[in-house]
């Protein structure tokens, strides 16, 4: 049995986190960390916790163990990832601090002056594109929602030189921003809206361009849902037709555990749709085309698992060499 620490597991991904690691076969919780909660049940911030019988502890108070996940505020990784690294030869990181490997980009971004040598150590954390260099791995940065959700619906164009110019259109729930977002996210507000809050440059579109290598355009909108990222991409294919590209993705991801192609003739789900994914670590991913050369690909998954901690768990499971849908395998929730 594999020790486990997660460290800042008062907010949403700390709390998705521990609902999938308190059931998971091959690891323990050894410690949760927050050092404003310290001594509260854990069950005080995250409900469905109830009876785990898990409390939070100061981070000072960390003890060895086999494999730590960051989950604390954007910026905390980089203050505290030496101290950490002293207690656990493996790290996850859900922060946004070393997602990015170009220092250029980090500094357009996100304003940050951030240490070289840190970031290559960090691998990042998408099994799909990078599993043999995380099963090696002692450093994985876990992609933010948004971009994991884009990467995947693109990467198999952009394997292919298929992508130029890219624009996505992404939607995202509340959740994506945090248990301790502004006045804009709090009911009275968020309900009901449809509003562009990133019309140009938003931070994962940053990840999207360095990932895939080529130039993105990502434009950010909140929906009234709690859960769930959509993301739409306008693609120019020219004479590639819709029964080739749905061929690249069934090569691509034939046989990959959590992305699923979807793209039926009939029914009410016929593309990627968040709602009938909350819940799971599927990625759904679709691509139509039409007679012009023009292709609209689409992703969908739920922002807090396969966006956040699911994904970071099945990179745990990667790293120590558990099987990799290990603990992961719960399909979702419909109707919701």
């Amino acid at each position: 049995m594999k020790r486990i620490a997660v460290v800042g597991g008062r907010g949403f991904v700390g709390g998705e986190l521990l609902r999938l690691l308190v059931h998971h076969p091959g690891v323990e919780v050894t410690a949760v960390t927050s050092d404003t909660n310290a001594g509260r049940a854990v069950e005080t911030a995250h409900p469905p916790l109830r009876g785990s019988g898990l409390r939070y502890s100061r981070r000072a108070d960390l003890e060895p163990v086999d494999l730590v996940f960051l989950a604390g505020v954007h910026g905390s990784t980089a203050e505290i990832v030496d101290e950490v690294a002293a207690l656990a030869p493996k790290i996850v990181d859900l922060t946004a601090d070393f997602r990015i490997r170009d220092a250029a980009l980090m500094e357009r971004y996100y304003g940050w002056s951030r240490d070289g040598a840190h970031a290559e150590a960090f691998v990042r954390g998408l099994p799909e594109l990078h599993r043999k260099q995380i099963v090696d791995a002692s450093r994985v940065a876990v992609p933010g929602c948004m971009a994991t959700s884009a990467i995947l619906s693109l990467a198999p164009l952009a394997s292919r030189g298929l992508l130029r110019d890219v624009q996505v259109d992404a939607r995202t729930g509340s959740s994506g921003s945090g248990a301790s977002s502004g006045d804009a996210n709090s009911h009275a507000l968020r309900s009901g809206v449809m509003r562009v809050f990133a019309p140009f440059d938003h931070r994962h579109e940053a990840e999207v361009s360095e990932a895939l290598r080529v130039d993105v355009s990502m434009t950010v909108t909140a929906t009234p849902q709690v859960r769930g990222v959509q993301t739409l991409a306008k693609v120019a294919v020219g004479e590639v037709g819709e029964r080739e590209l749905l061929a690249m993705y069934r090569e691509d991801y034939g046989a990959e555990p959590f992305v699923r192609l979807v793209n039926s003739p009939r029914g009410t789900y016929r593309y990627p749709d968040p709602k009938v994914l909350l819940g799971s670590n599927f990625c759904d991913v679709g691509v139509v085309a039409d007679n012009r050369g023009r292709a609209l690909v689409m992703g969908s998954l739920d922002n807090l698992v396969k966006g956040a901690a699911g994904g970071a768990v099945q990179c745990m499971n990667l790293m120590l060499g558990l099987p990799e849908t290990c603990g992961l395998t719960f399909p979702g929730l419909h109707p919701v």
